[in-house]
């Protein structure tokens, strides 16, 4: 029976929207399941988020810096840490097809429960036991079920979470390589490290045709790790990097 409760402490909708142990998620998970154009991400935690009247923060969200190196340099990235009912009542306002499948899955919820309300004759103990057990196979039945469409929908999901930091780790890690240490003039130089790393993800789009990275499938996360691993500069910028690392010889010391 413990075995069973751990299995379903989470509502169907709560495990596609990626709720922790915590009752957490974060901003971007839910909007990569709601499925909108990734260049409105900004405007879109403003709207519903930062000046959002009805949410308040640390309570409903909390703002959180990404503690990752922006190799071009400018502003931290920050993400939000949403509870799990606003994040339920925001997919439930998104106007796209999956705020659609929250908002039936939740008329559902409710459909059920007032179906639950209105059972109001009294059962004796061997109806009860009759009942939970036939309600035991129904709720199995439906685990199962549930964790095949789940295991479908991740299949075809964009990288999320770890996996991004896994796929950013090795990208600057790489970046590092190629350039010849962080403590080498091509590393200190920021436009021709911008180049690099900005080169590795192009690698990156132009192996599995897609605009960002951050669509590569979860799927294929090792496949880009190995497409990472297995980068190497074109001649053009390899050069570059070559006559920038000189320097330090040529000069006697790195030379900004």
């Amino acid at each position: 029976m413990q075995e069973l409760v751990n299995v379903t402490s989470q509502t169907p909708l709560e495990v596609v929207l990626g709720i922790d142990k915590d009752g957490m998620t974060t901003a971007r998970k839910l909007y990569s399941f709601l499925g909108m154009d990734n260049k409105n991400y900004s405007r879109w935690c403003k709207n519903n988020i930062t000046e959002n009247e009805f949410a308040e923060e640390n309570v409903d969200y909390w703002v959180f810096v990404i503690n990752e190196e922006n190799p071009l340099g400018g502003r931290p990235t920050v993400d939000y840490r949403l509870s799990a009912s606003f994040a339920k009542k925001l997919s439930m306002q998104s106007k796209t097809v999956k705020g659609e499948q929250a908002r039936q899955y939740f008329l559902k919820v409710e459909e059920k429960l007032k179906e639950t309300v209105r059972r109001t004759i009294p059962m004796t103990i061997p109806e009860q036991i009759q009942l939970l057990a036939s309600g035991n196979v129904e709720l199995n039945q439906k685990v199962d079920d549930l964790d095949k469409k789940i295991e479908r929908l991740e299949y075809d999901l964009p990288i999320l979470g770890i996996e991004i930091d896994k796929i950013t780790s090795t990208v600057k890690k790489k970046g590092v390589e190629c350039l010849g240490g962080k403590e080498s003039p091509a590393y200190q130089d920021r436009s021709l490290r911008g180049k690099v790393y900005s080169d590795i993800y192009a690698e990156l789009k132009r192996q599995f045709g897609i605009t960002t990275y951050k669509a590569i499938k979860r799927n294929q996360c090792e496949t880009a790790i190995s497409v990472i691993d297995n980068y190497h500069m074109p001649y053009f910028l390899a050069e570059q990097v070559y006559f920038r690392n000189a320097q330090l010889n040529l000069w006697g010391g790195a030379h900004a």
